[in-house]
């Protein structure tokens, strides 16, 4: 008898229906897969049979043939285990064949026949609803996960004897209950109050938050780069429930979500180590998977000490910076991850950290000084909107608790809202920093005799058509930030005093 369930592949983000389909056919028993398995779901043999087994089901007697349709798309994951077992059940006639119609399996089978979670849950159930299927069967460790989606059935169990029961009898299962994705802002337990000084750090931070203005912090051992950098996120808007789930699929494919915390209802903080590959960056492998730069999306990714991450690695970032999104191509299958992040990258100012400092001298060599300066290329570095030095804090002034600026991150965010809302009306869910060139000119007005002021400024400092497109752009951002329409000269000479450190960066 031939049979057929659904269950689901994953192709970067995104799911795709795939019909298992079971034929009983004479022969020496035991089971062929064909349709483009990967080794993991051919091993998944050895599972099925041991998993019928021990759930109570008498071994096969045919020659079992099961179909992964359509046959060029590459399947992969352990999650088919549980759809194979209830497909051959229904070629069995054990489970009648219509009780299936319209049913989805995704879950990984145990030699005991219980059932494992596996990852891509919440983009296989939200393409259950959009295809209108009936009911997803899924592992109870991904409960909570599945229940995200609202408006389709979902149903968690934890062994296959209890979807037999369920599927023959009514029986058993845990029905999800939908989450509410419009959660709160999540709190945080650090707060820009508790940085001393660096009040154009402060600013530069604000502007980006505003923007999603991409940051270069420069500065010496100990200056407070780090400590900045992780408080972005509390000066940054609460995620929409487009953004939630966004995130949220990332980190599903990825296998990050646990059953404590099935979703990411707060802006992701990605650190990677400077000894990070290409592929934990940007993303790959076989088979491929999301990156880092996939994972901080809508989120910040913050690149610590980024001279020494290798030129290759920082040279990758091109792409996403420009397009906010990454394209992995293997012999099989071209997967697109979406990448839209904030990107604040701290370095010193060279290897010793100490050139420019006012009491410690540099140890560092010219040719030390240019070798380590190298690695950040022109291309990068226009890339990077907002270029801002911190100094090192006056011990006096770390003592002195009362000379903080007290400024709190909650009246930052205020100030960061305000000008997004204006970022909103006036040109829909793009922020600034993603402009296109055509619309620079529509969107950054500037006033009377500024545009005199901006091309022999942008002559002196020998900007590019792309930096020059920043300091506009950032221009825009701190004009929102004060709640004017158009842009002043004082707005342009802020804009560009975060491009004058660029050349700072190749002097010795």
């Amino acid at each position: 008898m031939l049979s057929k369930v659904y269950s689901f592949a994953l192709i970067g983000i995104e799911a795709y229906l795939v019909e298992v389909e079971v034929d009983l056919t004479k022969g020496l028993p035991g089971i062929t897969i064909v349709g483009l398995p990967d080794s993991s779901i051919k091993e998944s043999k050895e599972r099925l049979r041991s998993a019928l087994k021990n759930s109570g089901f008498s071994p096969s007697l045919h020659k079992i043939v099961i179909n992964l349709a359509p046959a060029d798309l590459k399947k992969e994951g352990s999650h088919f285990d549980l759809a194979m077992a209830i497909g051959i059940l229904v070629a069995e006639e054990i489970i009648p064949r219509q009780t299936v119609e319209r049913k989805a399996f995704l879950g990984e089978l145990s030699l005991d026949g219980s059932i494992k979670g596996v990852k891509g849950i919440l983009p296989s159930v939200m393409l259950a609803k959009e295809i209108k299927l009936d009911e997803v069967i899924i592992p109870a460790e991904n409960l909570r996960e599945g229940a995200l989606v609202k408006g389709v059935k979902v149903r968690a169990f934890s062994h296959l004897r209890e979807v037999f029961n369920y599927i023959t009898a009514g029986e058993g299962g845990i029905e999800a209950e939908g989450i509410d994705v419009g959660v709160d802002q999540p709190l945080y337990d650090v707060d820009f109050s508790e940085v001393v000084g660096q009040e154009l750090a402060k600013r530069a931070m604000e502007i980006s938050a505003a923007g999603n203005h991409n940051l270069l912090i420069i500065g010496p051992p100990g200056a407070g780069k780090t400590m900045l950098a992780q408080r972005l996120p509390t000066i940054l808007p609460p995620m929409s429930e487009k953004e939630i789930l966004e995130t949220t699929k990332i980190y599903s494919v990825a296998g990050l979500l646990t059953a404590d915390r099935p979703l990411i209802n707060f802006r992701p903080f990605r650190n990677p180590h400077f000894s990070v590959s290409e592929v934990g960056l940007i993303g790959g492998g076989n088979p491929p998977r999301p990156g880092e730069v996939s994972l901080a999306h809508n989120g910040v990714l913050f690149m610590d000490e980024f001279p020494e991450f290798r030129r290759d690695v920082i040279e990758v970032l091109r792409q996403p910076l420009e397009d906010g999104y990454v394209v992995i191509t293997r012999a099989n299958a071209t997967v697109t991850y979406p990448a839209k992040f904030l990107l604040v990258c701290a370095m010193n100012p060279c290897r010793c950290g100490y050139l420019g400092h006012p009491t410690r001298a540099c140890q560092c060599s010219p040719q030390e000084i240019k070798k380590y300066k190298s690695k950040l290329s022109g291309p990068i570095l226009d890339r990077i909107d907002l270029h801002v030095e911190v100094p090192p804090v006056e011990i006096s002034e770390l003592l002195a608790e009362k000379k903080a600026s007290g400024i709190t991150s909650s009246e930052i965010r205020e100030r960061v809202l305000t000008a997004k809302e204006r970022q909103r009306r006036r040109q829909g869910d793009k922020t600034n920093a993603e402009l296109k060139p055509r619309e620079i000119k529509k969107v950054c007005r500037l006033d009377h005799g500024v545009e005199t002021f901006l091309e022999s400024s942008a002559k002196k400092l020998s900007l590019s058509a792309r930096a020059l497109h920043k300091v506009l752009k950032v221009a825009r951002t701190i004009a929102d930030l004060e709640g004017r329409e158009s842009i002043a000269k004082e707005h342009i000479l802020e804009a560009l005093q975060y491009r004058v450190l660029e050349r700072k960066l190749y002097e010795i």
